[in-house]
């Protein structure tokens, strides 16, 4: 049964909704690769974010099925590494938010669970599915279920398909409507860069 799951940055300052969360309605996976370690410990949540394998949960899910309620100037993104892959997160307190692909043309949005209701997450997202890129993970992973990218395209792909033909791509906040451009202007970030955050 689906339902809607709320989310928000550490401080609060972002916030908003997953609609129709539901294992029929998305994935759930823990993705153990190292941008995920790295963007985690860079912004200073991996204790927060990361299981004791390195893992991260999140929830993949239609583009169109996220609202922000608040905070939408607090959004910022970046890349981690020449690959498409956006990473967003809340410039106010740091906290890792949402993955996506570099524009809007490719419509999937992808969340952060820890950035969710710790009551709802996992009863109204699921157990997850698999593990992905295990090699990278922190100490011996080999008991746990692993999942390819093949996989997890195959089950994204009839999702994708839905949101270019009844033009929901359009309808995720994260993108402008127009150009599918990103709301927030994305940054390349290295090793050394430190993240812009808010003081005080």
């Amino acid at each position: 049964m689906a339902s809607d799951l709320s989310f928000a940055c550490e401080c609060g300052a972002v916030s908003g909704t997953l609609l129709d969360v539901g294992p029929d309605q998305g994935d759930h996976v823990i993705c153990h690769c190292t941008d995920c370690q790295f963007l985690a410990h860079h912004l200073g949540h991996a204790t927060r974010i990361l299981d004791k394998h390195g893992g991260t949960s999140l929830y993949q899910s239609r583009c169109a099925r996220m609202r922000i309620g608040s905070g939408r100037d607090q959004l910022a993104c970046v890349h981690l590494t020449d690959k498409p892959t956006l990473r967003w997160y809340a410039k106010c307190c740091g906290m890792p938010l949402f993955n996506s692909y570099a524009n809007g043309k490719i419509p999937y949005i992808t969340t952060q669970l820890a950035a969710c209701d710790p009551a709802a997450r996992y009863r109204l997202a699921g157990p997850p599915l698999g593990h992905l890129f295990t090699q990278d993970g922190i100490g011996d992973t080999g008991h746990l279920r692993q999942m390819s990218m093949a996989a997890l395209m195959r089950r994204f792909f009839p999702r994708m398909i839905k949101d270019i033909v009844s033009g929901d791509r359009r309808r995720c906040e994260l993108f402008d409507p127009e150009t599918l451009a990103p709301i927030a202007e994305p940054r390349r970030l290295t090793a050394e860069e430190p993240l812009a955050r808010k003081s005080g």
